[in-house]
């Protein structure tokens, strides 16, 4: 499996983040009737004679020349206005397409402009993709004439690229053949692969509680236990693509690319993605939303979320960091990236506290495909009794906290007993945490997961002290812990 990680950071210039393919939809209405509406006109009113139809048509022709639909490659511009990362380029000629990108004559770094608006009278907007200091009126600018590329295929494997595809990890240029735009549509639906498959981290609770669907999106929420969860996953993935984050648009064009291939792609934080959105959203002078949001936040978050998906060439499966901002789920930014989430992955503090790692919360955590008809029976119904037992344990922890062990049933302290294995057995030595705890980290294969909890909740185990199940892997650690544990007595 090949490993995408991106960080999504609002560090440096926010117009990192480039507007979605929607957006000349919302740039300006008026250009986009003046574009269409002639066309449709000369269509529809047959009666003009010859002269009045072409002067009709050489009308549509200059209007569409206006809006930059026949934009000609290596068109020039000049500055006119630097606000921030907002430059405004002037045309004489051909206006640019939307989202095509630009770049400025004679500066060194070489510095990348994104057309995000046509404000009329031959300019247009830009996003710049770095920082503008030294930028002045009158400089020459010169149309790319595509949208911003990126090295695409295995050339990129193990490479360093920011948000324009340059190379950043001082191992030279890209050996990339093909190249590819960043902003792009979802597959289309007769592409995908409509199978559903788990995708095995090794990682018990995971597994068995809240799996992960190949080709889904997992979102995880917690504080920085994040980190460790999210770097446990990493060391397995050999040849892993790091991308310098800001775009998360970047890394999906390159995941996309990589055919055949099941790509595993971390963001680290979704939120900021929408957040950098936000910020864009204000220099360019659109009138926020809810709570000070883009107005174009669900489609933004849509056109990203659905490119990741399972095809018949391979699958993206994302797992996403998510900051709940105060806590608020109802945030519009949070509960937008909830419609996407094909399972959560909740980290508590309160689990972290006990000392066991990942700290998974094993009852808030969610997985859509955790059904029988896509897991299998045993699996589902080993999963439902595993949270049954730690549920009842749950609501016996203020008994036992007031009156003690002693007053409950026989039923009940056997109830607590086995809780008590599981919710150690959850828990699993890392690799990433290796140089501080030196317990080798384990990964536990699906079936040696469901044949280890199925024996705790059966009662084969229940002669073995709770001590044997804590930071192990498989039944046969357990075995082992209990042996030396007899042999320290």
């Amino acid at each position: 499996m090949q490993g995408i990680r991106c960080a999504c950071r609002r560090a440096g210039s926010v117009a990192q983040l480039v507007l979605g393919k929607h957006r000349n939809t919302f740039a300006n209405p008026r250009w986009t009737r003046l574009a269409y509406q002639p066309t449709a006109n000369f269509h529809i009113v047959g009666k003009r004679n010859a002269a009045a139809q072409a002067a009709q048509q050489k009308s549509t022709e200059t209007k569409q020349t206006q809006t930059g639909q026949q934009a000609v490659k290596g068109a020039t511009g000049r500055v006119v206005s630097v606000i921030g990362a907002v430059v405004d380029v002037q045309f004489d000629e051909q206006l640019p397409p939307i989202l095509n990108a630009l770049q400025v004559d004679g500066r060194q770094p070489k510095l990348i402009l994104e057309v995000a608006q046509h404000l009329g009278d031959n300019t247009v907007r830009t996003i710049a993709m770095d920082g503008t200091e030294g930028l002045v009126r009158g400089q020459p600018v010169t149309d790319i004439g595509t949208p911003i590329k990126i090295p695409v295929g295995s050339a990129t494997l193990g490479r360093i690229i920011n948000v324009i595809g340059d190379p950043i990890d001082e191992r030279g240029p890209v050996n990339a053949e093909d190249f590819a735009p960043i902003h792009a549509d979802a597959p289309p639906f007769t592409d995908m692969n409509v199978e559903q498959q788990i995708l095995e981290t090794g990682i018990k609770v995971v597994d068995l509680l809240a799996p992960y669907a190949k080709g889904g999106k997992i979102g995880l929420f917690g504080g920085a236990v994040v980190d460790v969860q999210f770097d446990e996953q990493l060391p397995p993935i050999l040849n892993a693509l790091q991308v310098d984050g800001r775009q998360p648009k970047l890394i999906l064009e390159v995941a996309q690319h990589l055919e055949g291939k099941d790509v595993l792609l971390f963001i680290d934080n979704i939120f900021r993605f929408t957040q950098a959105g936000s910020e864009v959203s204000a220099l360019l002078g659109r009138i926020p939303s809810a709570v000070g949001y883009q107005p174009t936040l669900a489609t933004d978050m849509g056109t990203m979320q659905e490119r990741i998906t399972t095809t018949k060439k391979g699958s993206i499966t994302s797992v996403q960091a998510i900051y709940v901002p105060a806590d608020d789920l109802t945030d519009p930014a949070p509960a937008t990236t909830f419609a996407h989430l094909d399972a959560t992955t909740v980290l508590s503090r309160g689990i972290a506290e006990l000392g066991i790692y990942p700290a998974v919360d094993p009852l808030d955590s969610t997985s859509r495909i955790l059904d029988p008809n896509i897991v299998g029976e045993e699996h589902y119904s080993v999963a439902r009794n595993i949270q049954k037992t730690l549920q009842d344990y749950k609501s016996l922890q203020d008994i036992i906290a007031i009156l003690g062990m002693d007053e409950l049933s026989d039923d009940d302290k056997l109830t607590v007993a086995r809780a008590r294995k599981i919710q150690r057995f959850l828990s699993q030595p890392f690799q990433v945490a290796e140089v501080f705890t030196g317990t080798p980290g384990k990964l536990v294969p699906l079936k040696e997961t469901i044949k280890g909890f199925k024996m705790v909740l059966n009662g084969e185990l229940d002669h073995l002290p709770e001590g044997a199940f804590y930071m192990v892997g498989g039944i046969e650690d357990v075995s082992a812990r209990a042996e030396k544990l007899a042999s320290e007595r």
